[in-house]
């Protein structure tokens, strides 16, 4: 090919017309920035001040690495990524990335139905099952009659809208700049290695890494949009979900003591600390991130199972829009979960970032194979490497987290999932060092 497709391939002359075409890295960054990701930088901001903000900044950057090299994956090879792991690497392959993806979406389906009901209860006034109902059949109807296009332009919307929002509350909570800076530094305060994992896991998720060919093969974008491609991922993952963490991080540092609060009992307590302003910002804020995130994950379990078995992944396919229904109106159940949110949230992210460093191997494996006309550079190489390493700590983090209370069989459960993917993982591995190319124009 007469250039190679990396990051450079954005050109400046071009902002204007990239800002216009952007969208699918915002239905990822719709998904990022959820309950899941907001309970880990409530809890973080209030147990230990402003010293973990580095750990917020990294977690964008880390999540846009990914989503840079799941882009490159789709674009380079021009379809879904479960087709291309049954034809290079096999069906076993593929079934097991399915399972794993479908897993770890529909346990975050339920939790994150939950608490769009319950803000929509809190909000309204109105209890939480009927909303619970109201929004699967809201999900069922709009993206199983509209599909992809209407999902991106709703997710854009109130993704701004949710940045706007939390960003705007800064301005009424007595933000420390000096402490803010000294957070900045790296360090790990005792005891808040897991609160760090679970910043980076909301940022860098299975789901995340799964869904980005499929989106932007819904708008048909190939490798002569590699440029608004990274622009996108930039715009969405560094810039618009990045400063989503820094705003709801800064906010609890400054203002929130008590890291047991959750999502919506954290937005309820800034009126009594520092206004009414506060807290409606903030409940709209997770208002709009809740829906966007919901919306966001319905399309991820339809996406591959249509993939695997054969069919198209737009509505122009009955069975494709059939599984999209389904997968929203069986998200109306989670309205009726009982507990803590908390726990549940934890429970999300432990089973995603349990996931997630297989994603991650087997597209640095396709990235580094025949499956792509041309390999990753040094860097980007780099970069998934340090990526699996990290995500692999943070998933053997998260097991050890979910056994300490003893071989319970939710903790059983997630065990056993996590010693498969683990092999899996290490079996890929093998397998691209015994079978590595011997040629290709990797740098």
């Amino acid at each position: 090919m007469s250039e190679r497709h990396d990051i450079t391939a954005v050109s400046g002359g071009r902002v204007r017309e990239y800002l216009s075409e952007m969208g699918p890295s915002w239905v990822a960054g719709a998904i990022a920035a959820g309950p899941a990701s907001m309970a880990s930088l409530l809890t973080a901001g209030a147990s230990y001040d402003y010293a973990l903000l580095w750990v917020v900044v990294l977690s964008a950057v880390a999540g846009a690495l990914s989503q840079y090299l799941a882009m490159r994956l789709g674009l380079l090879t021009e379809r879904g990524v479960v087709g291309v792991v049954e034809d290079h690497l096999g069906e076993w392959w593929a079934w097991l990335l399915v399972v794993d993806v479908v897993l770890a979406a529909g346990v975050a389906q339920l939790v994150i139905m939950k608490t769009v009901a319950s803000v929509s209860a809190t909000i309204t006034g109105t209890p939480a099952w009927v909303w619970g109902v109201v929004w699967a059949l809201v999900l069922a109807l709009g993206l199983a009659g509209r599909g992809y296009r209407l999902l991106e332009l709703v997710a854009k919307l109130l993704v701004a809208g949710v940045v706007l929002a939390f960003a705007a509350s800064l301005l009424v909570v007595p933000v420390d700049p000096g402490a803010a800076a000294a957070g900045l530094v790296p360090t790990l305060p005792a005891n808040s290695a897991l609160v760090a994992a679970g910043i980076l896991g909301g940022a860098v998720h299975v789901t995340l890494i799964t869904m980005h060919s499929y989106t932007m093969r819904a708008r048909d974008w190939t490798r002569e949009d590699y440029g608004l491609a990274t622009f996108d991922v930039g715009v969405s993952m560094l810039g618009a979900f990045g400063v989503y963490s820094v705003a709801i991080f800064l906010v609890a540092a400054s203002v929130l003591t008590d890291p047991s609060l959750g999502t919506v009992g954290a937005a309820q307590a800034l009126g009594p600390l520092v206004g009414a302003n506060a807290q409606w910002l903030f409940l709209l804020g997770l208002g709009g991130a809740a829906v966007s995130t919901l919306g966001g994950n319905t399309i991820v379990p339809p996406f591959v199972l249509a993939d695997k078995l054969g069919w198209e992944t737009d509505v122009s396919d009955a069975r494709y829009r059939g599984l999209l229904a389904a997968v929203a109106l069986l998200s109306a159940p989670g309205a009726f979960v009982g507990g803590a949110v908390l726990g549940q949230l934890v429970l999300v992210l432990a089973l995603g970032t349990v996931g997630t460093p297989f994603a991650i191997a087997v597209v640095l494996y396709l990235l580094n194979s025949d499956a792509v006309p041309e390999s990753n550079s040094a860097a980007a190489n780099l970069g998934g490497i340090a990526l699996l390493v990290v995500t692999g700590a943070l998933a053997a983090n998260f097991v050890r987290e979910q056994l300490s209370g003893g071989f319970a069989p939710l903790a059983g459960a997630v065990l056993v999932f996590a010693v498969l993917v683990a092999l899996a993982t290490l079996g890929l591995l093998v397998q691209y060092a015994r079978d590595r190319p011997t040629s290709g124009d990797a740098a």
